[in-house]
């Protein structure tokens, strides 16, 4: 009897293990739990790779704006330079046809004539100015400073004279030696109060100053042919490369 009731009781035992092994909730698996842990891992890990591509994306973004950024400033200074070049150019060539016209007028209706005082007749006179006028007009500023400067020794008493300073300054501005041209055209101002070149050794003078960058000067220059050049071109001009000069803040 008791015998039974022992196998009836460890029956009874084993059969509970069984049902509680067989009900357990599937959390409490250790293998679902190492599973559910490798996922996590798995998914924390996707989360670091994506956001480092991200970040490195972005990197690459701002370093591709600033180089787009420097590209156009760049090119908007080559821009700017470009234009200023071209303005200065048509400034030059239109102002020299301006003054090549009005000498020419001049030479036709005045004919220089000799003073007592100059050893050398008219002609002599008119055909070395018109040899380095000439020399001008095709371009020649090396040769045409040369035969200016031999002029201006040979023919001091020279009724062209104040002209043949001018054309001396033209030559050397054409050719970009602006301190030699400024020099040119202050003789004329400074020697010749009342040459008809007056309000164009003025002007030039303010150009040569606004290439030296001496701001102040190249103002005060511009603005003087202003006051002496009345309504004439001459000073549009003047008044043009004073607008500039503002619309730069110089």
């Amino acid at each position: 009897m008791c015998v039974q009731v022992q196998r009836c009781a460890s029956f009874l035992l084993l059969t509970l293990l069984v049902v509680g092994c067989a009900t357990a909730p599937p959390e409490q698996d250790p293998v679902v739990q190492r599973l559910t842990e490798l996922d996590g891992r798995l998914l924390r890990i996707e989360r670091i790779l994506s956001n480092q591509s991200l970040l490195e994306q972005a990197q690459r973004m701002d370093a591709l704006t600033n180089d787009v950024r420097t590209l156009r400033g760049q090119i908007e200074q080559l821009q700017h330079s470009l234009d200023t070049g071209r303005a200065q150019q048509r400034d030059q060539f239109a102002d020299l046809d301006h003054r090549l016209q009005a000498l020419e007028t001049r030479s036709a209706t005045a004919p220089p004539a000799p003073t007592p005082s100059a050893p050398v007749t008219a002609d002599d006179d008119a055909a070395a100015y018109k040899k380095a006028f000439d020399l001008l007009k095709e371009g020649k500023y090396e040769e045409s400073t040369t035969s200016f400067n031999q002029f201006i020794r040979a023919y001091p008493q020279s009724a062209l004279l104040d002209n043949a300073h001018y054309w001396l300054g033209e030559a050397r501005y054409v050719g970009k030696d602006f301190n030699a041209a400024l020099r040119s055209f202050k003789v004329v101002v400074e020697k010749f109060p009342d040459s008809r070149k007056l309000p164009d050794a003025w002007l030039k003078i303010g150009y040569c100053q606004y290439e030296l960058k001496n701001w102040k000067e190249a103002r005060d220059a511009l603005k003087k042919v202003t006051q002496i050049a009345g309504d004439t071109p001459i000073a549009k001009l003047a008044e043009q490369r004073l607008a500039k000069l503002q619309a730069e803040g110089r």
